[in-house]
């Protein structure tokens, strides 16, 4: 079955947009292993806070952290529920949609079945989001309980090597949970990209590399990661002779 010569473009840009999606997360991950970069840089210090919170009585600092995390999460998640709803009015007025996006500089005319196929590609990019905010929201309840069964300080018949597997655990947990809400930040991004469909396949395409590009140099690149992984050493910190 041929594909009408209007359409082709559009479904180039699908492919694209879904090629670039799944290619820069898969690549990340891939990149992530052996280079650094925000996620691998965050979970060395996840261990870190995990090792530390064994050394500590009170732990409530860090129950609030993991409650300000899981808060993050949960404003998301609202929010995209607030989208999707919008998304959902728009398709029940799919033609006063069609004639305000036909005012739009380089808007490309499209037919209402278009429009309204463009409408349900961006909820499902926002269906995704809130599915992965709300993941992480649970994860970072599971990271509150790890918390607070951890070993306390001086507790008898806890060795070492138990306590560097719980601080291993917990860093594991919540790296995880963080991840998800990346995934979930990622999908807003590309959801910015797909508004961009509205006005013409080519500028979707466009678009969808342009945030490619922004995400590989705000994880790989940016001047935060730089001062996460390096720390200069203050003079009164310097070795004396």
């Amino acid at each position: 079955m041929s594909i009408p010569d209007h359409l082709l473009p559009h479904l180039i840009a699908v492919v694209w947009f879904v090629f670039c999606w799944v290619g820069y997360t898969r690549y990340a991950i891939w990149r992530g292993r052996d280079t650094a970069c925000l996620a691998s840089v965050l979970h060395l210090y996840r261990k870190d806070w995990m090792r530390r919170l064994m050394l500590r009585d009170n732990r409530i600092a860090d129950a609030n952290v993991i409650g300000n995390l899981e808060r993050n999460a949960s404003f998301f998640a609202s929010s995209t529920l607030i989208i999707l709803a919008g998304i959902l009015t728009a398709l029940g007025a799919s033609d006063r949609a069609v004639s305000l996006l036909a005012d739009l500089p380089f808007a490309q005319p499209v037919s209402r079945g278009l429009s309204e196929i463009k409408l349900l590609g961006l909820a499902v990019v926002f269906v995704y989001a809130f599915f992965t905010f709300s993941w992480c929201m649970r994860q970072y309840n599971f990271a509150a309980v790890l918390v607070a069964s951890a070993p306390a300080v001086g507790e008898p018949n806890v060795s070492d090597q138990q306590r560097k597997s719980f601080a291993e655990r917990g860093a594991r947990v919540m790296s995880m949970a963080a991840n998800q809400f990346n995934f979930g930040l990622r999908a807003y991004y590309f959801g910015m990209a797909t508004l961009s469909w509205f006005i013409n396949p080519w500028v979707f395409m466009l678009v969808t590399a342009g945030v490619v590009l922004i995400l590989y140099r705000r994880e790989f690149h940016s001047d935060v990661l730089k001062v996460m992984v390096f720390t200069p050493t203050l003079p009164s910190e310097l070795p004396r002779e």
